[in-house]
């Protein structure tokens, strides 16, 4: 009987086997061989045990002791892990990974199998270290050059070490000749520039006319010019740096172009005039970019305290601003018009306290000082000035209209905030019971005489829901491309408090935490309005004040756990099918109410507010 060809045929779980085998006794020649001659990833040699084979790279090299299969191995390295896709380990086997690892794995067999080829023996191993370069996850191709251009410079002279013209011709076949040509300019040697050049497919009428210019520019110049074709601008700015004063003009051009001002600073002295210059350009960069403070911060380091001025002003760094008024010497009529100009733009931001010490201390003007102090509601500081100042006429002017005013405000505000908060929480019980009947209806009209209609009726309503949220999910999608406006348009289109939309229920939960956060933010202000008006005798103001605000912040917080049910944040993080789930808690889940399913920026609306109730904010004599 013949035997056919039964001895060619071999398994692949057992050729696995075996050379799972000889990687752990640390037999790599054998198990390269056999991965070779049977088309095995060569990868695996590595990801069987990365640990292992970084600890005995040297060993690797030895038993391999060929360039040709030690570039085998390198030009097949991937960031792939063939031992999770190609070749599933088995469960009983352990693989360890290697220190450090953080997925460039290409990365750390290149740079380890190239330390130890250079501690081995470079000459005999230098086309694998110009792999190595290649082979990275960012090739190193400057490098590889240079290590050609050391060659070509230094020779070596034992029998059968690699020419730089081999290893020109190595690296040729590995990289695209055009690409290695842009990369040899950055070697600044010509000759080496032109080898590559005569290898590739270009016309000498198209780099040599370039090589000649080049050749007869002074040496910084030459590698600024190099740098700038190659757009390595970082290294460009530091040759062009030592050119001279007569190339600064086009230093600064480049810094300016490149927004390289960072870098350049780091080149120039701080007390040399080329730094100061440079300062410059960057301050009225940060300033076109509207980052006046930084803007401002530059110019006075630099001496331009006029400019350093009129860019505080500008970004209302009032402080920054007086310095560098005292530094060019500011007279008091001066000084206080600047202080006037400076108030005005943080009243317009509601700082009315830093505008009331400027209007104070240096335009000398109380008066000023007080009325935005009574402004911005600051009655205590506003008291103060007035007995510092012996104004007691503002009293009567000002202080006492507004603070009756302020309390009008203020109880009209927390009245309206308690009417549409019971408005809503009405309206969201309404809207929870509706959806609630009608997902029992759904579940009596399905599939009545099925005995898991329950479970199979359940599973539409969420589907119902679900798609019903994602019909508006898709909606917005079409609209992510448009301007921030109408996205946000689109936002309040979604969350409407419109009767009957979709999703009313969580318009009505976000409307009712906005409400209970602006209220609970009120009582600091409350309480200081509070002391201001028992001290003038407005008590039943007060009084009225007081309740209706404490009224107001009872309800909200005894209606929380109602509005912000337990069940509704726990819904959405509550598995309730798998392998430890029973009928009966399979039940118990499908019968709370749910909410339909919503994006992720939604979930945090399902969370309660949090009220401050530690903040002690009511005057014990009012009660």
């Amino acid at each position: 009987m013949p035997r056919g060809n039964l001895e060619t045929i071999h398994h692949r779980a057992l050729v696995l086997a075996q050379v799972r085998k000889w990687l752990d006794r640390l037999m790599f020649k054998d198990a390269f061989d056999c991965m070779r001659k049977l088309r095995i990833d060569l990868n695996l040699i590595y990801d069987h045990n990365p640990k292992v084979f970084l600890e005995n790279v040297e060993l690797f090299l030895k038993q391999i002791n060929s360039v040709n299969h030690v570039n085998l191995f390198l030009t097949e390295l991937k960031e792939e892990d063939v031992t999770k896709t190609m070749y599933p380990c088995p469960s009983s086997s352990t693989i360890q990974t290697a220190p450090g690892f953080d997925g460039k794995k290409v990365d750390i067999v290149c740079d380890a199998l190239r330390v130890a080829m250079e501690k081995m023996d470079p000459n005999k191993h230098c086309l694998s270290i110009l792999t190595s370069y290649v082979r990275k996850s960012t090739p190193e191709l400057e490098i590889a050059l240079q290590k050609v251009h050391e060659l070509r410079v230094n020779p070596p002279v034992f029998p059968g070490a690699v020419s730089a013209e081999e290893a020109l011709k190595y690296l040729l076949f590995l990289v695209n000749v055009n690409e290695l040509y842009e990369h040899s300019l950055g070697t600044y040697d010509f000759d080496l520039v032109v080898m590559v050049a005569e290898k590739s497919q270009k016309d000498p009428k198209e780099y040599l006319p370039f090589l000649n210019t080049l050749k007869k520019m002074e040496t910084n110049y030459q590698r600024y010019t190099i740098d700038k074709h190659l757009k390595r601008y970082k290294k460009a700015l530091h040759h062009l740096s030592k050119c001279g004063q007569e190339h600064f003009a086009e230093f600064l051009n480049l810094v300016r172009d490149q927004k390289l001002y960072n870098e350049a600073l780091k080149i120039y002295p701080v007390e040399s005039q080329e730094y100061k210059e440079v300062s410059c350009a960057y301050g009225e960069y940060l300033s076109e970019q509207q980052h006046q403070e930084q803007a401002g911060l530059l110019f006075s380091r630099c001496g331009e305290t006029q400019r350093a001025l009129d860019a505080f002003v500008s970004s209302t760094s009032w402080q920054h601003a007086l310095c560098m008024a005292a530094k060019l010497g500011f007279p008091e009529d001066k000084l206080a018009n600047l202080a006037r100009s400076l108030a005005e733009k943080l009243l317009e931001q509601r700082r009315h306290s830093e505008a009331a010490l400027l209007l104070e201390q240096y335009a000398k003007d109380c008066e000023e000082a007080i009325t935005a102090l009574i402004e911005g509601a600051t009655w205590d500081e506003a008291l103060r000035l007035v007995y510092l100042y012996n104004r007691q006429d503002i009293l009567e002017t000002n202080l006492k209209p507004a603070l009756l005013e302020a309390h009008n405000n203020q109880t009209s505000f927390v009245e309206s905030q308690k009417t549409i908060f019971l408005r809503h929480k009405n309206r969201l019980a309404v809207v929870r019971e509706l959806k609630e009947k009608a997902r029992q209806e759904l579940l009596d009209d399905e599939m009545p005489d099925c005995p898991d209609s329950d479970l199979f009726s359940e599973a539409s309503s969420v589907m119902t829901a679900s798609n019903m949220s994602s019909k508006y999910s898709h909606s917005n999608s079409k609209i992510s491309a448009r301007s921030s406006k109408n996205r946000r348009k689109a936002e309040r289109k979604k969350h409407s408090l419109k009767e009957g939309s979709p999703l009313e229920d969580v318009a009505l939960l976000q409307a009712l935490g906005e409400i209970v956060r602006s209220v609970n933010k009120l009582t600091g202000e409350v309480h200081s309005l509070l002391k201001a008006l028992v001290l003038f005798g407005y008590d039943s103001q007060a009084l009225k004040l007081q309740q209706t605000l404490e009224e107001t912040l009872q309800l909200m917080d005894k209606s929380i756990p109602e509005i912000w049910q337990v069940g509704l944040q726990q819904n959405t993080g509550t598995p309730v099918l798998g392998p430890n789930s029973t009928a009966n808690s399979i039940m118990a889940s499908y019968q709370q109410p749910k909410p339909p399913a919503l994006p992720q920026q939604d979930t945090e609306l399902f969370i309660p507010p949090k009220m401050s109730k530690n903040v002690k904010w009511k005057l014990n004599l009012l009660e």
